[in-house]
């Protein structure tokens, strides 16, 4: 499971060092092979373990193509997911059109999200992460599916 907020400096070349609390287990599950794709939602990208990002693949590839919004989301998710191997130093070259989408320069976040992980531009991240805390202060109405769990 990942967690936490990670900040990462990425290099000129647009490679981000995974956390050293992370590398071995990425090594010992899948080789140190991840997937990155974009997210939908916001300006940032999702970063899975190769099998975990398969089993998201099969799910999609069951959706039926004939659906307009369902073809959509399927060509900016798939069309976007870009295999990505963890070199002998714990890097991973984002490639340039991911990082242009998500708005990625030298300051990053590496965000845990259980089975995977999100990347943000660290800036973004602040102004986004300060909305949330602004929506929970206001008291919003928890979703259904919140409103049950116990923490």
């Amino acid at each position: 499971m990942f967690r936490g907020v990670n900040p990462i400096n990425l290099d000129g070349k647009g490679r981000m060092a995974i956390p050293a609390r992370y590398r071995e287990s990425i090594k010992d599950y899948c080789d140190g092979k991840m997937v990155a794709t974009i997210d939908t939602n916001t300006r940032c990208l999702t970063l899975y373990p190769e099998p975990e990002w398969f089993e998201i693949e099969a799910k999609l590839d069951a959706l039926p193509d004939l659906k307009p919004a369902v073809k959509r989301f399927k060509r900016l998710l798939m069309g976007h997911a870009t295999e990505l191997d963890m070199d002998g130093a714990g890097r991973l070259l984002l490639p340039a059109p991911l990082r242009e989408y998500a708005g990625l320069e030298k300051h990053i976040v590496l965000i845990g999200q259980g089975r995977k992980f999100e990347i943000w531009s660290e800036t973004l991240w602040n102004e986004t992460r300060d909305e949330y805390l602004q929506e929970m202060d206001a008291d919003a109405e928890l979703p259904e599916e919140l409103q049950t769990l116990s923490l």
